[in-house]
């Protein structure tokens, strides 16, 4: 995950409701299809081909509805985590892609008026550690993740999460 600050540009990338994992990355560009590629590099390829050579660390999707519907294909959060995603906003989130994008350090948020909002293109700052996201005048509070997700995404995934703390969050 990209560390995000207040002084940090970011881009919006607009999506609808119900962009599945076969629109993040389609099946045929799986790690296991094409190994020596990075997964990354398929990220939106046929519904926005211009993604990958525009988008930039610390970018944000916003989305509506159940973003990240369909296939559990964790290798679709792995090409928005090689993109450096700086977060994602949406009006909802299917489960399983939920828990792969905080398990791999990507920040999810809920948020109505922000989506509501923010267009495809704005200029956004996004302030992860004081939670909250400027666009021009506007200041939009993100709401709090759970703290074990939280914790999970400070420490870059769950894996460093382990790594660091030599358990799951919320275990002693």
């Amino acid at each position: 995950m990209v560390k995000t600050t207040s002084t940090t540009l970011s881009r919006v990338w607009k999506f609808g409701s119900d962009c599945d994992t076969d629109q993040i990355v389609p099946g045929r560009y799986a790690p296991y299809m094409r190994p020596n590629d990075d997964v990354g590099d398929a990220a939106f390829i046929e519904i926005r081909p211009e993604f990958v050579k525009l988008s930039k660390p610390g970018d944000i999707l916003v989305a509506g509805y159940n973003f990240g519907c369909g296939s559990s294909r964790e290798y679709a959060v792995t090409a928005l985590q090689h993109r450096k995603i700086g977060g994602i906003i949406a009006l909802s989130f299917a489960r399983i892609f939920f828990r792969n994008s905080i398990n791999l350090g990507i920040p999810l948020f809920i948020s109505p008026d922000i989506v509501n909002h923010l267009q495809d293109g704005d200029e956004i700052m996004l302030d992860l550690p004081h939670h909250f996201l400027k666009q021009g005048e506007n200041v939009f509070e993100l709401p709090a993740l759970p703290k074990f997700a939280e914790e999970i995404v400070a420490a870059g995934g769950i894996i460093p999460f382990v790594k660091s703390h030599g358990h799951f969050p919320g275990e002693k």
